[in-house]
């Protein structure tokens, strides 16, 4: 886990050796610890990659998770031998022009592509999170950053673009401009073609004269609709891969609409990369609250033994959005909300918290861990499943448009804005413990929040003091993803005075009082681990299969069987339907206003 992130960034040492296919075990849970090589054992296989046209042939071999093809680690005999593959931290305080670097053959850099780099997602998260991981220290020494898109554009002008959404870090703002153009300078720009080896092979010239002979460690950040993932893979494999360290692939959601188009990704992925290569990201994995999950369950006590079905109820995972589509409808109509939001991101959250202890903090225990948890799930019924659609509305005086009113959006559309969901956990831990999910767009507020519901207290002394609402003495922990971070208990407790009456009270950690350090982004934690070859808070390709496994079949069934969803006010709490999914396994939505919300 990471530590405090304002004044340390860990460097690890994969980051800066060729590819490295597993990690040791991590030995403190509030620490990320740098891992090395594992000595797992792996089956050769006879298949050779082509990294680039000048490259050698390099063996890869067959990792025993999933059969993915990996490329051999060098061997590091020693701790001296390790150190003189390390890049130090870049100073804040020295000077980073390119020209004053030292071309030593020993070192390694790393340059970062953002393919698709003209786009929403590459103007405000990548350049913005790649700047923040900067002005804290926690890139190496030697590296550069290029923009790769089809948009003609100099390297002044994506200088001129990124600056626009860089922001500083509040407790030290002081030196924020002078980082902004240290910054910029290490910011080029490449135009070419998403299916052109010819210009990927110019890119990979550029990349060259900059890398200087150094070790070269490269990462591909796909900013780009899916459509074209496997042209621009194919063309960066072959055309731009490094030739002496390794090379990485992010590669963003939506990874399919279903089981079959999600596996033929995957293979498609895999005839150019290795397993280890493809990082999938779910940015909400790089959260601060989720990525405390394991740290609040596994390393308190008080929490531990009731993570059980003998004392919870029932856990609730909750999205909402305050706003429609907005001129994305296009995109969003081709997925729907199960799709964009709860078979990756709630599912995901689902899954971390849910799973069993993980032998070790190693990423490939904890995944294993999550698969597991995906594979005893209950397949989902359609009666379980209660879908809607946000209508026009009018509020104080502001007409608020419908779904279908985007001009974007094919009229007399079916896909489902709001989706609310009863899913169980057949295994010993979990067994008939209700898990409802709840997302949707155009609802009352922005939130995103894990709600555990203990169960009643038997033979309560204090019932009649709560009359016959048990509900409302029910313990409930509360972790609020976002806004205003923060986790809090619900208790019960005495009100002060001569009389018995009881209050419920909340015993609050909120994140923003606690802490002075901003919470970093969560795509500046991604992007570190994925420079750093940490896999943990990626998706591996079996847990892929496993969540689509379980979304297929209700998907197809809503689609073939065109389900009208339920038409709701837009800025309403929802679809009415929602609650009676609750209302059926006895469990009220615990967003229902009535929280004393720090």
């Amino acid at each position: 886990m990471a530590a405090l992130y304002s004044t340390h960034c860990r460097l690890h040492p994969s980051s800066l050796q060729s590819s490295s296919s597993s990690s040791s075990p991590l030995s403190f849970i509030l620490q990320r610890a740098a891992f090395s090589s594992s000595s797992k054992r792996f089956a050769t296989a006879k298949v050779s990659l082509k990294s680039q046209p000048d490259s050698h042939q390099i063996p890869l071999q067959t990792h025993p998770h999933d059969g993915a093809t990996v490329a051999p680690v060098e061997n590091v005999t020693s701790s001296k031998d390790l150190k003189a593959k390390l890049s130090p931290v870049v100073s804040l305080n020295e000077p980073l022009s390119e020209a004053s670097f030292e071309k030593d053959e020993n070192e390694s850099t790393v340059s970062i592509t953002v393919v698709g780099a003209s786009g929403d997602l590459a103007k405000k998260k990548i350049f913005p999170a790649l700047f923040a991981l900067y002005y804290e220290g926690c890139l190496p020494k030697n590296f550069t950053i290029y923009g790769y898109a089809r948009s003609k554009m100099t390297d002044a002008e994506l200088r001129n673009m990124v600056s626009k959404t860089l922001t500083c870090r509040i407790d030290k703002r002081e030196n924020c401009s002078e980082k902004m153009d240290q910054f910029l300078e290490r910011c080029f720009y490449h135009s070419g073609q998403y299916d052109s080896q010819e210009h990927f092979a110019a890119l990979d010239k550029k990349l060259k004269e900059h890398e200087g002979g150094r070790i070269s460690n490269r990462l591909y950040y796909l900013s780009i609709p899916p459509n074209i993932f496997i042209d621009a893979v194919k063309c960066a494999s072959l055309s731009a891969s490094s030739g002496n360290g390794w090379t990485r692939v992010i590669v963003e959601k939506p990874f399919g609409r279903d089981s079959e188009s999600s596996a033929a990704l995957t293979k498609s992925l895999k005839q150019y990369l290795a397993e280890d290569q493809i990082f999938r990201i779910d940015h909400y994995l790089g959260k601060e609250l989720v990525e405390n999950l394991s740290v609040l369950r596994f390393s308190n006590l008080i929490f531990e033994p009731l993570w059980t079905r003998q004392y919870i109820r029932n856990v609730q995972l909750i999205f909402s959005e305050d706003f429609g589509t907005e001129g994305r409808g296009g995109y969003f109509d081709n997925y729907g909300i199960i799709r964009d939001i709860m078979q990756n991101h709630l599912l995901q959250i689902l899954a971390l918290f849910a799973m069993e202890t993980p032998v070790s903090l190693d990423a490939e225990d904890i995944r294993n861990e999550k698969v597991k948890v995906l594979r005893s799930m209950r397949p989902i019924q359609l009666d379980d499943v209660v879908i809607g659609q946000y209508k026009s509305h009018t509020r104080g005086g502001v007409t608020y448009p419908a779904y279908v009113d985007d001009q974007t959006v094919p009229k007399g559309s079916l896909t489902p804005t709001f989706a609310a969901a009863a899913l169980f956990i057949d295994n010993a831990r979990w067994d008939g413990v209700p898990f409802l999910m709840k997302a949707g767009k155009a609802l009352h507020n922005k939130r995103a929040e894990i709600r555990v519901q203990f169960r009643h207290v038997p033979g309560n002394l204090y019932n009649r003091n709560f009359g016959t609402d048990l509900d409302r003495a029910t313990n409930e922990l509360v972790i609020r993803v976002q806004p205003d971070e923060a986790i809090y208990l619900k208790i019960n407790n005495k009100v002060p005075g001569l009389g018995m009456r009881l209050d419920r009270s909340n015993l609050n950690l909120h994140y923003a009082a606690r802490y002075s350090t901003e919470i970093p982004d969560a795509y500046e934690r991604l992007l570190l681990d994925a420079i750093e070859g940490e896999r943990r808070l990626f998706i591996r390709s079996d847990e892929l299969d496993a969540a689509w496994s379980l979304f297929t079949p209700v998907l197809n069934e809503l689609e073939e069987k065109k389900i009208i969803p339920e038409y709701y006010p837009y800025g309403s709490r929802g679809p009415v339907g929602a609650h009676y999914l609750a209302a059926r396994y006895n469990v009220r939505w615990g967003d229902l206003g009535l929280d004393i919300d720090q």
